[in-house]
Formats: C-alpha cells, sequence, structure tokens
C-alpha cells in the first residue's frame, strides 16, 4: 500500500475497549451487508473483482446492465473480452479486468464446474482474485469469519488503535487475533461502513463517531462538551 492513514503511534485499544468498540458498532447496524448488488455466488466474485481500485456505486451502476446479460459464468465466456471490457469501460483498470473475469469464468466452468469455490486457496488460484477479494467472497457467500483489509479498514484498524500496523497484512492478522469471536462475522463490514462513512480519509466526522472517547487517534479534534 502506497500510503498509510496517521496511526495511533503503535498504542492499542485494551480488550475491553475492542468489546465495547464492536457492541456500539453491532447496536448501530446489527446485520450489516456489502453495498455490492449481486445475486449469485458468482456475481459477488465478479463484482468484488471489479470494485479494485473502484466505488461500489461506480461498479453497482455497471453490473446492473452487466449481470443482466450475462448472469452466469457461461454466459460471462460468452460475453468474450472485448464486450465485457466495452461495457465495464467506466472503471479503473477496465481492460486487465475484463481480461480477468473472463479467465475466471473459464476456470469455474473447466474445474469447478461453474461453482465458485469454498477455500481460499481454490478462490485464489483464480484470476484476479488475491487475498482481499478471497476474504470477501469467503465471508459475504459463505459465511466465514474472514475479515477483508481495504483502505478503509486499514484506516480505522490504525486510527483507532483498534490493530495498528505497518502493511494489510500485520492488520489483517492484529484485527483475527484482536477482534472478538462473537463479533468476527460482521466485523469485516461494520469496519468498511465505519471508515466510509464516518472515519473518512480526508475529513473524519469525529463529532459524530460513536467511538470517539474510545478512539486513540493522536489527531482526534477536541470535541466541546455540548457536541
Amino acid at each position: 500500500m502506497s500510503t498509510s492513514p496517521p496511526r495511533a503511534r503503535h498504542r492499542s485499544l485494551t480488550p475491553a475497549a475492542i468489546e465495547t468498540l464492536f457492541e456500539r458498532l453491532a447496536a448501530l447496524d446489527p446485520e450489516p451487508r456489502t453495498e455490492l448488488l449481486y445475486a449469485s455466488d458468482f456475481q459477488l466474485l465478479v463484482a468484488v473483482v471489479l470494485s479494485a481500485q473502484s466505488t461500489d456505486v461506480g461498479v453497482n451502476k455497471v453490473t446492473r446492465v452487466l449481470f443482466a446479460r450475462a448472469p452466469t459464468p457461461a454466459a460471462m465466456l460468452a460475453l468474450g473480452e472485448t464486450e465485457l471490457a466495452r461495457r465495464i469501460g467506466s472503471l479503473g483498470l477496465f481492460r486487465i479486468k475484463a481480461r480477468n473475469v473472463i479467465a475466471l469464468s473459464r476456470l469455474l466452468l473447466e474445474r469447478h464446474d461453474g461453482a465458485v469455490p469454498r477455500t481460499r486457496e481454490a478462490l485464489q488460484a483464480l484470476p484476479g482474485v488475491g487475498r482481499k477479494t478471497a476474504n470477501v467472497v469467503l465471508n459475504v457467500a459463505f459465511g466465514e469469519p474472514t475479515i477483508a483489509v481495504d483502505t478503509h479498514i486499514f484506516r480505522v484498524a490504525n486510527r483507532t488503535g483498534l490493530a495498528p500496523g505497518q502493511d494489510v497484512d500485520a492488520v489483517e492478522a492484529g484485527l483475527l487475533a484482536r477482534v472478538p469471536a462473537a463479533f468476527r462475522q460482521h466485523a469485516h463490514h461494520w469496519l468498511i461502513l465505519h471508515g466510509r462513512y464516518v472515519c473518512k480519509a480526508r475529513k473524519p466526522d469525529c463529532v459524530h463517531c460513536a467511538l470517539r472517547d474510545l478512539c486513540l487517534w493522536p489527531q482526534k479534534p477536541m470535541v466541546p462538551a455540548s457536541a
């Protein structure tokens, strides 16, 4: 990752504070869901691959039309790389993504009878599928308590002191070690949504943050007592 947000000077939240943090996130949103639109495991996999360096809003705009035309691996393969690239041209890295989606569709048909595999190893053997994408699919499609560390989770984990780390692998390991088991299933989405809408990169909304008193971020602004 090329840039890192300011970290909590390597301070870490206590286990009690972490428990409280997730209790509050759970109270605000008991059943968090991905904001990507999909109607099958295959569509989820494609949507996550397309989401690299793109917003969920942008991906959903593309896939609403794409999945109506190519909802399955066979239909996607029949669509072809050139036509797929044309349809996803508004997304970053669209040519590479088109190549990967066509290739993974072919491999799903050849190796998995068109089904999305349920293991990390098999998922990561597909073109365009790295650890983060595999974690998302395992969590959302198959209910595995994985945590996919994107830029939002990386920022929140470091800012708050939840799981400080120099890179995404360190943060993922820290989160898996520190997030209580009762909260691990939904931790991925709680942290993404918190980073997307509250603990934003440029202008974090500390005044309205439910975690403000727990957060160890040294640049956290002072908030008047009446706020």
